[in-house]
């Protein structure tokens, strides 16, 4: 084995150190007075064979590690030394380890005196506007150094918060110095962490969840409203002049338009050619949106027509809606359908199934349900809504006409 293969080079003594930087434990020792040092580092030296038998390639890389100690650059690591006796040269004195003294020397070998002064200011002025803080910096040093170059609009944040907890406004809104819409959106997993500790337990709901979709309803900010968009069916009751609206799901819940029965599709294209039906309304393009017509109250009260794909997501969606209208009645979801259709018939994707069972299932939906989950029809059967005929669509509406 070569000397080279076994030998602390000056690089691997301060690369052990900057892997104490990378784990926040030398800025932890920053501000909290813990010590940090003396610290030994790890040490490989050659064997007593290869100092024996290959002094002379031992000797240049003594003199490397010299070259990069404190003793010749006025801060890092200290030699310690051991002597051995060589059979040919005598007595001679060789590094046997490496020790760090000092916080300053350890922060200088690393390559980070300049950050840790950073952090001993940000620290400081956290500190004392929201003590609370504090555990947190001293979890998560390397995160707020990350920040250091905005933090001062940071804590304007916060502070603003702290003024005006739960203030139901938008981000748009937030009138803090350095701070708009985008600042925030940015940083919301930062935010979320700091305003959980500095607001009052009363400002945050805990019950909103957490992630970036959860920030505005956790810190009682406004979200964009949910919309539904809908189309009129029956000219005679157009709302000044339009059939095709996109409306907060709460204005729809006043708005009442004058209509006998309501079909929703998740298709866009299905419901801007949804063909005219008396008294008729068509709400669509809802996706996993249909929670929004909780909203509206006065949907409860009409019959309701659910049209999604025939398949088991379709099937899944139909169960929930029924937990909200219970009412609804499945359009185009039948076996006469998807017999009438088979050459069209396409595949569902295994990550988009339901298996589980649906308890809010009519009995023929519940038994068309089944064959498909258990792939008695075809192997993973879809028939997309966009695929049945318009034909096929204009003699079903006619049927609930009748």
């Amino acid at each position: 084995m070569s000397a080279g293969r076994v030998w602390t080079t000056a690089d691997d003594l301060a690369a052990e150190v900057l892997r104490d930087w990378n784990a926040g434990r030398l800025l932890r020792a920053v501000v909290s007075g813990q010590p940090s040092s003396p610290r030994a580092l790890r040490f490989r030296g050659p064997t007593s064979r290869e100092l024996s038998e290959r002094f002379a390639e031992v000797q240049p890389r003594i003199r490397a590690l010299e070259a990069g100690s404190k003793a010749a650059r006025g801060h890092g690591y200290e030699l310690v030394w051991s002597e051995v006796n060589h059979r040919l040269l005598g007595r001679q004195r060789v590094p046997s380890g490496a020790v760090v003294s000092s916080q300053d020397d350890a922060l200088a070998l690393a390559r980070r005196a300049g950050e840790a002064a950073r952090f001993r200011a940000l620290h400081a002025q956290t500190t004392a506007r929201f003590p609370a803080l504090g555990p947190w910096l001293l979890e998560e040093p390397l995160r707020a150094l990350e920040h250091a170059a905005d933090w001062d609009r940071v804590l304007a944040a916060l502070d603003w918060f702290r003024a005006h907890p739960r203030p139901g406004v938008y981000l748009r809104q937030i009138d803090a110095e350095g701070v708009h819409t985008k600042f925030i959106e940015e940083r919301k997993a930062l935010f979320a962490e700091l305003l959980d500790r500095v607001l009052p337990p009363e400002a945050v709901d805990a019950a909103a969840g957490t992630g970036a979709s959860a920030f505005e309803a956790r810190y009682g900010l406004r979200t964009k409203p949910a919309l539904v968009r809908l189309r009129i069916l029956d000219r005679r009751h157009l709302l000044a002049g339009l059939s095709d609206l996109t409306i907060p799901a709460a204005d729809l819940a006043t708005l009442r338009p004058a209509v006998d029965r309501v079909f929703i599709t998740e298709n866009e294209i299905n419901g801007l050619a949804f063909p005219d039906a008396p008294g008729g309304l068509v709400i669509f393009g809802l996706g996993f949106g249909l929670g929004r017509l909780a909203q509206v109250p006065w949907l409860g009260e009409v019959p309701v027509h659910y049209w999604g794909d025939l398949d088991t997501h379709g099937f899944a969606i139909l169960d929930r809606l029924r937990a909200t209208l219970p009412q609804a009645r499945s359009f185009l979801m039948d076996r006469a359908t998807l017999e009438a259709h088979r050459p069209l018939w396409g595949q569902e994707r295994d990550n988009e199934r339901h298996l589980a069972p649906l308890s809010r299932l009519e009995a023929d939906e519940a038994a068309l349900y089944e064959d498909l989950v258990a792939n008695r029809l075809a192997d993973r059967l879809r028939l997309e809504q966009e695929r049945i005929s318009f034909g096929w669509l204009q003699r079903a509406l006619a049927a609930v006409d009748r």
